[in-house]
C-alpha cells in the first residue's frame, strides 16, 4: 500500500539512526510541524535541537513543510542551520526531487520523516525514497479532534 511507511514510530527518538545510515541513507528529509517542532511554535524543543545537530554530523538535513506562510518559514530557516523549504504542496513530490537534484542525491539515498501519511509518507514513496512515520511530537497535549484525525489516518495504513 502506497500510503504504508516503511518503519512506523512513536517518536524521532526511537529510530536508530545509525542502522539508517548503514543502509545508503544520506539525507534525512524532515516535515516541519508536529514532526520536529510543534505546530506553528517556530521553536524547535531543546531535545530536538541537540538530535538535529547530531544528525547533521552523518547526514544532509533538511526540513520539507506545506507551511505557505512566509514569514514563518523565515523565521524557522533563521534558526537552522540547513536548508528548510515551505509551501512545499506535499504529496506532490515535486519540490523534494528539485531539493535532492540540487543536493545531486539520489531519492533512494533519502528517508522522508513526517507525521501524516496523506501528506508526507505518500510524498516520500511517489519520490521513491524510504518514509517514515512519526507521532505528532505534541501528541499528549494536542485536541481531541486533531487526535481522531490522526488516529483515522492511521487506521488506514494498518490495511
Amino acid at each position: 500500500m502506497i500510503l504504508k511507511p516503511d518503519y512506523n514510530v512513536i517518536s524521532l527518538f526511537d529510530l536508530d539512526f545509525k542502522e539508517i545510515k548503514a543502509k545508503g541513507i544520506n539525507a534525512i528529509l524532515f516535515d516541519l510541524d508536529s514532526t520536529v517542532m510543534p505546530s506553528k511554535s517556530g521553536e524547535y524543543p531543546p531535545k530536538v535541537s541537540a538530535l538535529l545537530n547530531e544528525l547533521k554530523q552523518n547526514f544532509i538535513i533538511a526540513i520539507i513543510s506545506n507551511n505557505k506562510k512566509e514569514d514563518y518559514i523565515a523565521k524557522v530557516q533563521s534558526m537552522s542551520d540547513f536548508k528548510v523549504i515551505g509551501n512545499a504542496n506535499k504529496p506532490c513530490p515535486k519540490i523534494m526531487k528539485q531539493y535532492l537534484n540540487s543536493i545531486n542525491l539520489k531519492p533512494e539515498e533519502a528517508v522522508v520523516i513526517g507525521d501524516r501519511p496523506l501528506t508526507d509518507i505518500l510524498a516520500g514513496k511517489l519520490l521513491g525514497s524510504k518514509t517514515i512515520l512519526v507521532d505528532s511530537i505534541t501528541r499528549e497535549t494536542e485536541n481531541k479532534p486533531t487526535r481522531f484525525v490522526r488516529w483515522l489516518e492511521r487506521l488506514v495504513i494498518r490495511k
